[in-house]
This record gives C-alpha cells, structure tokens and sequence, in this order.
C-alpha cells in the first residue's frame, strides 16, 4: 500500500500550503547541531544496508522496539542485520500518533523513492530496493549532504578530540561548511568516578599535565582557541540539574585538587566547581562571538541493568523534573553583569518548563543580535507535531517568533534531514492558522519573510555562516 504523504502532507489551508511549496519546501538546510561523525563525510562513506545507516545508532527507534516486546538481539544483540530490520518493520505498523511513524515513512520516501508502508509484507522488497539505492553514489554521505541542500552542519565534539576530519574538511575547502561543537559535559562533571581520568585524557592531548585548576582553564581556554580556529561557532553543555552556587577561584582550585587526590566531594562543593566553571566558559564563548548551547532537563541512563550492559545513549534516558527559574536566572545575570553574556539557547527537555525559559529568554535580549537568547527548538521528546506546534506558540506568545532560528536534526543519522521537512511543514502550518483564524492578515511578502526568516536566514546569521 502506497503512504499518506502527499505533497500537502500537514498543510490543511490554503496559505500554509502556499508558504511552503513557494518558499520552505526550497530553502537551504542550517543544521547547526547534530552528533554525525565527520570522518564519515570526510570518507565520503557509503552504507552497507539500510539497517547500518537507519538503526545503527537511533536510540529513538530502539525504544519503540523495546515497547514493542522486541527482544534486545534484535536491536543492539548479534541478529544480523536484516533480522533487524524485519523487527523494525514489525513494530513500524504499531507506532501511529507517534512521529517516527512519519519520519520513517518520509525518509524512505525522500532518500529513496520508495512510497509504500513499511511492514511485515513490504519489508523484503523495501530492504532489496533500499540497499539497491545504498550501493549506488547518489546515497553515499556527501550526495545525502548535497541532495539536502545541507550548508552547514554543526557536529558534537570533545575538548579531547584531535579534530582531523574537520582539518580535513577545511583544507578541502568542501562546499558544506563542517564545523566543530565544543561539548564541555565531562569537564564540568566533577562529581563523576570518570572525571580525573577525563582531566588526565585532555593533559595528554594537549601535551600539557594538569594538576591544578589554574592550568585547567588554561588548557580549555587554549582548546577554546584550537576549536574556534577550525570554525566552531557554539558550545553545547547537557544540563541534567542546573546549578548555581557562588564561589572565589581560591575555593574552586582547591575542590579541583580535592577531586584529582580522589576525595569525595560534597554536593555543594560540586555546584560551586560547576558554576564558577560555566561562568569562566561562557566568557570565552563571548569573547569568541560563539553561542552557548543549554539542554535542560534530560534524566539520564535511568536503567541501571541496560546501562552496564550498552553504556549511555541506547534508549534509556528520560525526561527530568526540577526546578530551573531561580538557578538559570543567576546564571544569565552573572555573565550579563560583567558584559560577557555570550548568545544562548536554551532548551528544554520538560515542555512544562516552555514558558519558563521562552520568558527567561526575553530578559537578556540585545540591541546589537536580534534574538540573542533563545528559547530553542522542541527537542528529543518534543520533536512532534505537538511538541513543535507548543515550542512555536509559547514563543509568539512570550516574545518574537520571528527571531527563532529554527529546527535541527540533534541526530548521529543520515537520514535525519527529513526533519527540517517535517518542521517546515509544521511552521507553514502554523502561520497559516493564524491567517485562518482570523488572528494575522493575510499578507504573504510578510508571511515569506518569516518563514525564509525562520527556516534559514535567522540561523545562518546567528551562527555567522
């Protein structure tokens, strides 16, 4: 049976679909966070089948599966790889309401061509058709890249990481813009068993040995430097609990030491290094015109059992509830107070925190970037019809839709640009319910000039690309 996608695919007025076919449907992708490997587009990689490039790393689609009564070897165990794919297809006709219900069908339809539902019947010849396409260049990484329009892609990085694929990259000169994120979560984990061995690891790759905190955030401000020199426009931290404990450097070097000598911390020790660490990071991140990525919200690696057994990111993580305002206000106002409020995006994994954070954002705002603080994209969890549709009217409602930079795929796929689909066809959507209701007029070069806005223009400027 053929899908349900067709070219009006959530579009249920007149001006929506006229927004998007004139304007959304052609727009270039910014896709300014996501966790692709750049050595495979430096390698320019082909797949092997599409269980390899469609499930190898989705933790989205695993948790389905799980639901599903699915037993774990045929999702991260030793079946082959297209025993895993039938228990995918299994499970596909089970998942409706949920969005990868439609990503999944969008993506075998945009990468290739392929318009029938997936299930127990299809999947024979979707898995022959698909690994057909797979085999031939016009899939291999840099066509998916090109295909997509794709013009900047922000990958995830550690302040560890040597970065030669994106030295590659840039002597290439290739035609899409790979940059660099620097991901700081293990350097502010202080209260984790890993964290010295993490310092000992960043000493090495610095040919630097750390021993106090005094050298600790030189080397980072140094890895702040070797970062922006490759063409990183933001940081990323994941920020399970926020945190806000004031403190003097002389305190923070010695819980620093305390730490490394492998003394137990207190917890309030831990939000001191934590905040005074943020704070002196953020710095940077404004004196590098960078923007500085917040995640709120996510509880993590909740399954003990499943955690030893797969490690983090397999599909047991979650959505946290804490309270965030007072915490995340300090914060803000401290770099704002001495000028060095670098731009920010905050996201929560809690919706129930939207209009906290959509007005948060309104109170640091700047003359000089329009939407300095932003209120980020509906993530994880949220990424759905709903989720996105709440992001956006929270927004309005709060402050300036108009400013907001627009979706991202915070994917480890290549099949995940569909995504930036799926969210225009949202927005388009959207913005024409306000015309149909009565609530906006129907001034389209005003209406194009959002969604141009919205879908490229805002992120491509807030980003510098």
């Amino acid at each position: 049976m053929k899908t349900f996608i067709t070219d009006d695919f959530l579009l249920y007025n007149d001006t929506a679909k006229e927004l998007y076919h004139s304007v959304a449907k052609g727009l270039p992708v910014i896709d300014y966070h996501n966790h692709l490997n750049p050595l495979e587009i430096v390698e320019n990689k082909k797949f092997d089948n599409l269980t390899e490039i469609w499930l190898g790393e989705d933790h989205y689609k695993w948790r389905l599966m799980r639901a599903n009564g699915i037993s774990e070897d045929y999702i991260t165990g030793d079946r082959s790889d297209y025993e895993k794919f039938l228990a995918w297809a299994n499970t596909v006709p089970n998942t409706l309401g949920n969005p990868l219900y439609h990503w999944s069908h969008l993506e075998l339809l945009r990468y290739f061509d392929i318009d029938l539902l997936l299930d127990e019947k299809s999947a024979p010849l979707i898995w022959e058709e698909a690994n057909k396409r797979l085999r031939a260049d016009e899939l291999s990484v840099r066509s998916i890249l090109t295909k997509f329009k794709v013009e900047f892609v922000g990958t995830t990085d550690d302040p560890t990481d040597d970065l030669l694929a994106h030295k590659k990259l840039q002597e290439e000169n290739y035609q899409v813009l790979v940059a660099p994120t620097f991901r700081l979560d293990k350097a502010l984990n202080i209260g984790t068993d890993e964290f010295s061995s993490w310092v000992g690891k960043l000493g090495k790759a610095t040919n630097q040995p750390i021993d106090n905190y005094e050298t600790f955030l030189a080397v980072l401000e140094s890895r702040v430097e070797f970062f922006d020199k490759l063409g990183c426009r933001s940081s990323d931290h994941s920020l399970t609990v926020l945190f806000y404990e004031e403190a003097k450097f002389k305190e923070i070097s010695e819980i620093f030491v305390k730490k490394l000598k492998g003394s137990k911390l207190t917890k309030q020790e831990v939000e001191k290094y934590k905040t005074y660490t943020l704070t002196r990071l953020g710095e940077m991140y404004f004196e590098k015109g960078w923007a500085m990525q917040l995640h709120l919200g996510a509880t993590r690696n909740n399954n003990t059992r499943m955690f030893k057994k797969l490690g983090p990111d397999s599909g047991f993580d979650s959505i946290g509830d804490s309270l965030l305002v007072d915490k995340l206000a300090n914060l803000l106002d401290q770099l704002d107070a001495n000028k060095k409020l670098p731009k920010t995006v905050l996201y929560s994994l809690n919706s129930n925190d939207n209009n906290v954070l959509a007005a948060m954002a309104g109170n640091f705002q700047s003359s000089e970037i329009p939407g300095k603080v932003q209120f980020g994209a509906a993530w994880w969890f949220n990424d759905t019809i709903d989720g996105i549709k709440n992001q956006l009217e929270t927004l309005a409602n709060m402050g300036l839709v108009s400013t907001f930079i627009g979706m991202l795929t915070d994917s480890r796929s290549f099949l995940s640009f569909t995504r930036h689909e799926y969210f225009r066809r949202v927005l388009c959507n959207f913005l024409g319910n306000l015309v149909e209701e009565g609530k906006a007029p129907k001034d389209m070069a005003l209406l194009k000039k959002y969604v141009r806005g919205i879908c490229y223009e805002n992120a491509k400027r807030y980003f510098s690309i």
